[in-house]
């Protein structure tokens, strides 16, 4: 790790992060700091994280943050911005937090066209209390609570958050779907949402991970379990052909 280059938004570029061995939060967060140091909006940010791996972030950037209930960084953020309109409410969350015990806030503050900016890290798994199954599970996948694999009949399919968002989102919000496998993407979807969000509209991105603790994977393996995810969750922005 080059430390000089680093983005400065860090409070201590030399401080490491807690997150598992070759965890995708690492990378979303690194990210995260660059394009807001590059877009220099730091001392307007108020970054909220749910409960989950995404807690691990609550002193990873020197600006203010904010740690919530699970399931309850949307409505938090939104109170944040609601507040001070001038301040960046970004919402950061796991599959668990936004599209289990905190989908009712998500889907209001798309259907409210709240501006905010939400961050959404899939890995198809509870990843912070063992990996249990959450309710973008693949059919099939084992989780802790899976053992012989998850079963559609009872347990559903596996959300496509993005599409649902999308059918109550307002026109001008933003919407997309990108995963970890392309940095730069993940870089120009973030500038999109915080050009959103300036311009008062809801913001929501949906990040593909890997989970190599939870999923018991190498390197290798881990983004081959990737790539099958971005078949089942394609990248993609609503509406779609934008």
């Amino acid at each position: 790790m080059n430390y000089k280059t680093m983005p400065k938004c860090y409070k201590n570029s030399s401080k490491p992060h807690f997150f598992c061995p070759g965890c995708g939060h690492a990378m979303i967060l690194k990210q995260l700091g660059s394009t807001i140091d590059e877009l220099k909006i730091s001392a307007e940010v108020v970054f909220g994280i749910d409960i989950g791996c995404s807690l691990l972030a609550w002193d990873f950037f020197d600006f203010d943050t904010i740690q919530t209930h699970h399931g309850r960084v949307i409505p938090v953020m939104i109170g944040v911005k609601k507040a001070n309109p001038k301040k960046v409410a970004v919402a950061y969350m796991g599959d668990g937090g936004g599209y289990a015990i905190g989908l009712q806030s998500l889907i209001h503050a798309a259907y409210r066209d709240d501006p905010v900016v939400a961050i959404l890290v899939n890995n198809t798994n509870y990843a912070m209390t063992g990996g249990q199954m959450a309710p973008t599970t693949f059919p099939g996948e084992i989780t802790t609570t899976s053992s012989s694999g998850k079963k559609s009949s009872g347990f559903g399919n596996y959300l496509d958050g993005l599409k649902l968002l999308s059918s109550v989102a307002d026109q001008s919000a933003y919407l997309e779907r990108v995963s970890v496998s392309n940095p730069r993407q993940i870089v120009s979807a973030f500038k999109k949402a915080f050009e959103t969000s300036d311009k008062n509209h809801f913001s929501f991105i949906e990040i593909l991970s890997i989970c190599p603790t939870n999923w018991k994977t190498d390197a290798a393996d881990s983004f081959e379990f990737l790539k099958n995810m971005e078949d089942k969750f394609p990248v993609q922005k609503y509406p779609l052909g934008e």
